[in-house]
C-alpha cells in the first residue's frame, strides 16, 4: 500500500503582514528532505526560535524506528524477523493501523508491499503477474496475520511484512506538531510529501488556506488547483493514482494494489483528499479510500462525523468533483 506522494498545493497568501508584525509573531520557515520525500514547516513564533535542530533530532529518531529504507531500522528488523521490542513510535502507528485496517475491511493494509513490489512498485523489476503467483503472494498478505504481544510482533508467516509509508508520514507531521505545542507555539503548518497538519490561525486571524491538486496529464506536469480550503486544527493527506503508474499491453495500470483481490484498482477514482482530526489518520484513510473507490468511499466518510473528504473521479474522458457534505471549498475565480 505505498503511497504516492504528492504533494498538494499551499497557497499561503499575505503571510508577511502587517498585522503579523504589529502583534510581536514571526513567521519561521524550515524546509528539507526527510523519508525520501519534502517537507516544509511553517510557524509562528513570538520569540522567533529557530528549531530546525531539534526537528532534524526527531526525524533521526522516527526514522529509526520506521523508515522501510533503513536496514538497520526497527521495522527493517521486524521485517527481517529479528527478535526485537516496539519502541513507542512503532507501537503508535502498528495499533492505528490495525484499527483502520478492521474499520475499512482490509483495504488499508500495511502488509502488502509484497503484492506492490510484485507489481514493479518497489524496489524490484514487475514479476509476471499470473493468477498463481497473485495468490502465493496472498498467502502472506493480510493484516489479520500480525499482531503485538507483550511488545512483541507476532507473525503467522515469517515472510509478511509491514510497509507503514502509508501512515506514518501522517503521523510524523503529528509528532513535529506535538513538538511545536510543547515549546507553546499555538500556530504551525506541517507538511511532509503532501501530508499535513495545521493548527491555530495566523496573527491575522486568518485560517491556513490549502489548495487541492487537480489531475495532471503526465507524473511530471506542474501542480494546478481549481479549489481551495480554509482549514484549522485538521489533517490532511491526499493519494492519488495519476502521477504513478505504467502501461502494460496498452493498459494503465495503478500503483495502489487491492490488498484483497491483489490487482490495481480499477475504478473511476483518480484522487482523493481526506480531513481529519489528525495527520495519521487522514493518510491511512486516503489510501484506503483509493483503494475502496468512490462509492464504497462517499459511504463510509458520509457516516462519520470524525471525517471529511474531496473526491476527483474520471467522468467522460475528464474529470469531475465531489465533496463531502462538511467541507467548504472556494474557488480559485472567487479569491479576492
Amino acid at each position: 500500500m505505498r503511497k504516492l506522494l504528492i504533494s498538494i498545493v499551499v497557497v499561503l497568501l499575505v503571510f508577511a503582514s502587517c498585522a503579523d508584525r504589529d502583534r510581536g509573531a514571526q513567521m519561521i520557515t524550515i524546509r528539507g528532505v526527510v523519508f525520501g520525500t519534502y517537507y516544509s514547516i511553517i510557524y509562528f513564533d513570538d520569540e522567533g526560535r529557530i528549531l530546525e535542530e531539534s526537528i532534524d533530532s526527531l526525524f533521526n529518531d522516527f526514522n529509526s524506528s520506521l523508515s522501510f529504507y533503513d536496514p538497520q531500522s526497527l521495522l527493517s528488523r521486524i521485517n527481517r524477523n529479528e527478535e526485537v521490542h516496539v519502541d513507542d513510535y512503532f507501537r503508535v502507528v502498528f495499533n492505528r493501523a490495525m484499527e483502520i485496517s478492521n474499520e475499512t475491511d482490509g483495504a488499508f493494509d500495511p502488509t502488502v508491499f509484497p503484492l506492490v513490489s510484485a507489481w514493479g512498485f518497489g524496489f524490484a523489476e514487475r514479476l509476471d503477474m499470473t493468477r498463481q503467483k497473485i495468490d502465493s503472494l496472498l498467502g502472506f498478505v493480510g493484516y489479520e496475520k500480525i499482531r503485538l504481544e507483550d511488545g512483541a510482533v507476532v507473525k503467522e508467516d515469517e515472510r509478511v511484512q509491514l510497509d507503514f509509508n502509508a501512515i506514518a508520514k501522517g503521523y510524523a507531521a503529528d509528532v513535529v506538531g506535538n513538538f511545536l505545542e510543547s515549546k507553546g507555539i499555538e500556530a504551525y503548518m506541517v507538511e511532509i510529501g503532501g501530508d499535513l497538519v495545521v493548527r491555530g490561525n495566523r496573527p491575522d486571524k486568518r485560517k491556513w488556506r490549502i489548495g487541492l491538486e487537480i489531475p495532471a496529464e503526465r507524473d511530471d506536469a506542474p501542480q494546478q488547483w481549481d479549489y481551495l480550503v480554509e482549514i484549522e486544527n485538521t489533517g490532511l493527506a491526499t493519494s492519488g493514482d495519476y502521477r504513478k503508474y505504467y502501461e502494460a499491453d496498452g493498459q494503465r495500470l495503478s500503483h495502489t494494489i487491492d490488498p484483497q483481490t491483489g490487482y490495481p484498482v480499477g475504478h473511476s477514482l483518480m484522487s482523493v483528499s481526506v480531513f481529519a482530526g489528525n495527520g495519521m489518520d487522514a493518510d491511512a484513510y486516503a489510501t484506503a479510500f483509493m483503494v475502496m473507490g468512490l462509492e464504497r468511499s462517499i459511504t463510509f466518510v458520509e457516516a462519520r462525523d470524525d471525517l471529511e473528504a474531496y473526491f476527483i473521479y474520471a467522468d467522460n474522458g475528464g474529470f469531475s468533483y465531489y465533496s463531502t457534505s462538511g467541507l467548504e471549498l472556494i474557488s480559485r475565480h472567487d479569491l479576492q
